[in-house]
């Protein structure tokens, strides 16, 4: 799969079939309309391109600092490179862009830049400045300019919409199994290794701690989870929990793992950790054994991850 950055490098000879959206998640809804868009130019002889825009509209048009997604713009990169695309257009959102007309959108990026000759869409699909114009629009468009429309029927749809939304209510409820029954592939969190109070360490437990840059990244519900991640290209299980640190007086939320039987040091690496099973909720244990209540949690957590890896072998 080649990656252009914004329609303008988008230099490819051939015709293409192309499907447009945020697709946050990449998740099994998304993957079959992916699926369409492959097979449909395998049997035309064109090349499959997805047309998506980064920063999401809702931050531009409306600053929207709530908006939370299930993949940052690297992640999704990841994901869509297994599909099988030919190429993905990350499209610069802007305010200049969102003013294009419809005409101006279709003819300059659609038709000039990406040469498309079938477009897979949604019913609803709304574009142009504004959102005006929709897919009978487009359809008419198609007849002006010599594409045809491909629509994606309201059933289809509906049923990618739900996915999304019970992906994210999933997350913040800690209920990991589903949200990785709707993805088709374990929730991940992507980020560097920053260095933390080491706590874990006098106890025993050292933990990577995650700093994950992107603000609008969504991070699931305070907890502790079973986790996996590739260190030195082998997989390696560990316990990651997301929280305060209440019991030792903590303010801000980290993100810490605990890796099983791994030495290496992670300081200032890359990691990427895959959210495979959530044990228990954050506890903030109080009084004079506080410590040694902690602790026992920590080895109890230890022993569910280690029969959770030992039933899946």
């Amino acid at each position: 799969m080649k990656e252009h950055k914004g329609a303008s490098a988008f230099k490819n000879e051939r015709a293409s079939v192309v499907t447009i959206g945020t697709f946050d998640g990449v998740h099994i809804g998304h993957q079959a309309i992916i699926k369409r868009v492959t097979t449909s130019a395998e049997k035309e002889n064109l090349d499959s391109v997805v047309l998506t825009f980064f920063p999401h509209p809702r931050m531009v048009l409306q600053s929207d600092r709530s908006l939370k997604m299930i993949n940052t713009i690297d992640e999704k990169k990841e994901l869509l490179a297994n599909l099988g695309l030919d190429h993905l257009v990350i499209h610069p959102f802007t305010q200049a862009f969102s003013r294009f007309t419809a005409v101006e959108y279709v003819r300059d990026i659609l038709v000039n830049k990406l040469k498309a000759k079938k477009i897979i869409i949604g019913y609803d699909h709304r574009f142009g400045r504004n959102r005006t114009a929709n897919i009978a629009d487009l359809k008419e468009f198609g007849e002006t300019y010599g594409f045809s429309v491909e629509e994606i029927s309201a059933q289809e749809l509906d049923e990618v919409a739900v996915s999304s939304t019970k992906i994210r209510n999933a997350l913040q409820e800690g209920d990991i199994t589903t949200a990785n029954s709707y993805l088709g592939y374990p929730f991940m969190l992507t980020g560097s290794v920053v260095k933390g109070k080491a706590k874990g360490r006098t106890w025993g437990f050292p933990t990577a701690n995650l700093k994950v840059d992107e603000s609008y990244k969504l991070i699931p519900k305070n907890g502790v989870y079973i986790v996996s991640a590739i260190l030195d290209n082998k997989d390696v299980f560990g316990i990651t929990s997301i929280g305060t640190n209440p019991t030792v007086g903590g303010k801000e939320k980290t993100i810490e793992t605990f890796f099983l039987d791994y030495e290496g040091d992670l300081y200032e690496k890359e990691l990427q950790i895959s959210f495979l099973q959530f044990i228990r909720d954050e506890v903030k244990f109080e009084g004079v054994s506080a410590e040694k209540e902690l602790i026992a949690a920590i080895q109890n957590d230890e022993k569910i991850a280690r029969k959770f890896i030992k039933e899946g072998e």
